[in-house]
């Protein structure tokens, strides 16, 4: 498979969700997608070693999408090759009681990556401007000065978690986290097939949810969330990726050559030269050893 143009997948200024494609399957059958996938994801493991020596960025991976998308089995296998030690998951469920006491970014931010490191949001601080907004009820439990009910929760309110969404990124991205972001984008069809799935399926059955039918009512409502706040934050040091996702397999090829395909540009990450002193002595270390056992 020849490099991926990966550009057709990043938002522009004219992003409408409608114009996106939910399905890829690059005309290759599913043994043939493994192994595009294996070839890249071994070039992202060894890119991490070299990320992780060079310790001056960290790597932010930011997950989004309706339920069924696939953010579970695509972390899985697009990070199969990363030292264990060199990657962190976070999912982030509903706030807990701790979490709601301070601002809704702090939970995102004392989990963000350390330099040297991969991090990945599954599901991410823009919970906080989709699922927030199709629940307003739900900020209420935030206890924010001047909101005393869901009247309160105007557009100007939005406008302003917009505001402090792309400041926080736009701080990360000048201390050293590359930041990427990736929508799922599925199908209303495909959503359908999948839960049923869960239910046809014994092993599948602890994943669903009476809830997953009724926040699926609400289809409209979460593209139309997902739509404005793309539109609003997809800025370019940090910029949205809309990913089909009908294909789980296409999907995660298209994630991972994003992820390959950008960091190589940063051509400052090497690994570290050795001292010049050490370089010297080399041979001197090196017969140390040898001769330790005579």
């Amino acid at each position: 498979m020849n490099q991926m143009e990966i550009n057709k997948y990043k938002v522009n200024q004219d992003f409408r969700l409608e114009a996106h494609k939910t399905y890829e399957d690059f005309d290759k059958t599913d043994k043939e997608l493994k192994k595009v996938l294996k070839d890249v994801r071994r070039e992202l493991g060894e890119f991490q070693d070299t990320l992780y020596a060079h310790g001056k960025y960290g790597v932010l991976v930011c997950l989004q999408g309706m339920d069924t998308s696939g953010k579970d089995s695509l972390i899985r296998e697009v990070f199969k090759d990363f030292n264990v030690s060199g990657v962190e998951v976070h999912s982030f469920k509903v706030p807990t009681e701790l979490e709601l006491k301070h601002d809704y970014l702090w939970r995102h931010y004392i989990a963000l990556p350390a330099k040297g490191k991969f991090g990945v949001f599954n599901r991410t601080h823009y919970e906080n401007v989709l699922v927030t907004k199709v629940h307003p009820e739900y900020i209420l439990g935030e206890q924010l000065p001047g909101i005393h009910g869901v009247e309160d929760i105007n557009k100007q309110f939005w406008e302003k978690r917009y505001e402090s969404i792309n400041n926080f990124e736009q701080n990360l991205f000048e201390n050293g986290t590359i930041v990427f972001k990736f929508f799922l984008n599925l199908s209303k069809e495909e959503q359908r097939k999948r839960l049923l799935r869960r239910l046809e399926i014994k092993e599948k059955h602890w994943k669903f949810s009476p809830g997953d039918l009724k926040e699926r009512k609400l289809w409209d409502a979460y593209q139309n969330c997902y739509e404005e706040a793309i539109q609003k934050t997809s800025k370019p040091n940090t910029p949205w990726h809309v990913i089909p996702a009908d294909n789980k397999k296409a999907a995660r090829i298209i994630v991972a050559n994003i992820l390959l395909q950008t960091l190589k540009k940063y051509n400052d990450i090497k690994e570290p030269e050795l001292d010049e002193k050490v370089k010297v002595n080399l041979e001197t270390y090196k017969n140390q050893l040898q001769n330790e056992g005579n």
